[in-house]
């Protein structure tokens, strides 16, 4: 016999609860809205009879008319039940993204800078709203990943996400709401069928449940089936991409250019993913495999939204992107500890007696300019350019390098903020302790 929708909504709630590790918070998203309201309920009875902490957060997004009577309802159901409650205020810029996606973003952006690492958050979406984001993914021509919607959980940013009713849906959770006489504030925006979200809600699933009654559930499942073949295909990916790495968000681009394209493609996404950042739209994806091709010493950059990919020597980068540096030069003693465009300069100077300018005359420390010359130990007088280009560091390094010169000599050659590359015969670079 099937369990009762409110011992149903419970038992998944003590299944997420087993998974959390004991002296850490749970924290519920409340929007004040019927689902995080009821999520609230049920939670604060489930972790009153475990002995576990729990808190809730509401973001007001400050976007309508409603905003204060949300918070209000949400500060007087947190006092009912014992929830102490933080509330945080956002502001959203679209930026291109409509205001759907930016308010989601900043939302998000809220809890990840409220809740302590380690903590959890239970957000209350559903079934429902799994079948919508998988409808809305594949109108908007998603791949896998797109189309396996929204996770059961997620580690991310230092905290963890959990969804414990993705398997229920929506007129479930209603009726346990009505068999407690719960109130909860209706969002007076989710009729509005501009908003693309309200559209599928309300014209397009509705007219799939008249042909179709539990489409909401088949689709939810499709979502569950795309997301099971993605976490095996990124096992297989992150065993591949480990085989092309060659350092630090670099890859071998001559065994790159030996796989497939829709490898190449799977490839670069995960490494991207790797370095934490945004994965290439599908044109610029195309642009930079066509450009693996160029000759050994061209030096390609392919830019998108949060990142950048280069490739040079048969290797492909991927980064954030390099912001533009300032006009930068200042004097120094080499003992005081020294703040440069891109970070504290990590190391102190000791010179030797046959510098003619004595220690306590400043030095000069600027960016690499070209043409200076450093005198190595038992290597002698080098040319800085051809150092640099016989160690492969890349061109786009070259220029953000701080040389340290006494006079027209140059004693050190730093890539801020820690690394020492070269410090010329009789000069001494030593760690700086902050």
């Amino acid at each position: 016999m099937a369990p009762q929708p409110r011992n149903l909504l419970q038992g998944l709630l003590n299944d997420a609860l087993v998974e959390t590790p004991p002296g850490r918070s749970i924290w519920v998203a409340l929007s004040g809205g019927l689902d995080s309201c009821l999520l609230l309920v049920l939670a604060a009875q489930v972790c009153e009879k475990a002995g576990r902490p729990l808190r809730a957060i509401h973001i007001n997004h400050g976007l309508q008319a409603a905003a204060a009577t949300f918070e209000a309802h949400c500060k007087t159901l947190c006092k009912r039940v014992g929830v102490p409650l933080t509330v945080g205020g956002i502001e959203v810029a679209p930026h291109g993204l409509g205001i759907e996606g930016a308010a989601r973003n900043a939302r998000y952006a809220a809890f990840y800078a409220t809740l302590p690492a380690g903590d959890t958050l239970w957000l209350a979406q559903h079934q429902d709203d799994q079948a919508e984001t998988f409808l809305l993914a594949a109108l908007r021509g998603s791949g896998l990943r797109g189309l396996a919607g929204m996770p059961y959980r997620r580690d991310t940013q230092g905290i963890t996400l959990v969804r414990p009713w993705l398997s229920v849906n929506r007129a479930q959770l209603e009726a346990v709401a009505h068999s407690l006489a719960l109130v909860w504030c209706e969002d007076p925006t989710n009729r509005d069928i501009n908003f693309d979200r309200n559209r599928l809600r309300h014209r397009v699933l509705a007219a799939l449940r008249e042909r179709w009654p539990a489409a909401e559930a088949a689709l939810a499942n499709s979502a569950a089936h795309a997301s099971e073949a993605d976490a095996v295909l990124s096992e297989y990916v992150k065993a591949e991409l480990a085989e092309l790495v060659v350092g630090e968000g670099q890859v071998d681009a001559n065994a790159l250019r030996k796989r497939s394209r829709p490898r190449q493609r799977l490839l670069i996404r995960a490494l991207c993913q790797q370095q934490g950042l945004s994965t290439p739209p599908q044109k610029r994806l195309e642009n930079l495999l066509e450009q693996l091709t160029a000759k050994a010493g061209a030096e390609v950059c392919v830019e998108w939204p949060g990142a950048q990919a280069r490739l040079w020597r048969d290797r492909l980068y991927v980064m954030a992107p390099l912001k533009a540096l300032p006009p930068w030069q200042v004097h120094w003693d080499g003992q005081m500890p020294l703040e440069t465009p891109l970070g504290p300069l990590g190391w102190q100077v000791a010179l030797s007696k046959r510098f003619s300018a004595p220690l306590s005359e400043p030095m000069r420390v600027t960016w690499r300019q070209g043409g200076e010359v450093i005198h190595l130990p038992e290597r002698g007088r080098r040319d800085l350019k051809r150092l640099l280009q016989e160690s492969d560091v890349p061109p786009w390094e070259r220029k953000r390098l701080v040389v340290v010169m006494q006079e027209q000599a140059c004693l050190g050659v730093i890539s801020p903020p820690a690394t020492l590359l070269w410090q010329a015969e009789d000069v001494v670079f030593s760690r700086l302790t902050f």
